[in-house]
């Protein structure tokens, strides 16, 4: 799987806009919206991560450096992602323990990235909430009258109908 590809159109569906950093000697594709800024870097291994994850970040820091001072609060929320498809087992925690060193950027990093879900799962913090509401064939009015219990069927009905707004609001001023 081409995770670089998977994780710009994961980013773009969830409104960022990216675009791959051409100079980079790995794969880095830089991402932004109106909230945060952000940096993510495939790896060949989860030891080639280990190795290299901090000179990558400060190769990145130091080309974006004037743009990232100049983006105001933004500069508060920028990220690393450190992704790998390599499924290093022995290695996971300490790849994982990268998250905790709160140098420079926020700091995501993971390894046996290797489906589209994968890829999703890891960039769910940066991500808005999708929710898939179950719909079922039930009768949405029935439903609005037994939760509106306390509501008389004569202001239901008016508000459920036809009936102008104002003349709803006037039928519940009146109620007591």
């Amino acid at each position: 799987m081409d995770i670089a590809t998977q994780v710009e159109i994961t980013l773009r569906e969830a409104g960022f806009d990216t675009w791959p950093w051409a100079g980079a000697v790995l794969p880095v594709i830089c991402f932004e919206n109106s909230a945060l800024i952000g940096f993510v870097y495939v790896f060949s291994s989860a030891e080639d991560l280990l190795e290299r994850w901090e000179a990558a970040q400060t190769a990145a820091l130091s080309r974006y450096g004037s743009a990232l001072r100049a983006a105001g609060a933004k500069a508060w929320n920028v990220y690393s992602i450190f992704l790998t498809e390599d499924q290093a087992s022995t290695q996971q925690r300490a790849v994982e323990q990268i998250e905790e060193n709160f140098a420079l950027t926020r700091k995501i990093a993971r390894a046996g990235i290797r489906t589209h879900e994968d890829v999703e799962r890891v960039l769910l913090p940066l991500t808005a909430v999708r929710a898939q509401p179950l719909l079922s064939d039930t009768d949405f009015e029935d439903r609005l009258r037994a939760r509106l219990k306390d509501v008389s069927a004569d202001v239901l009905t008016a508000f459920l109908g036809a009936v102008p707004a104002e003349d709803v609001a006037k039928i519940l001023a009146e109620k007591p």
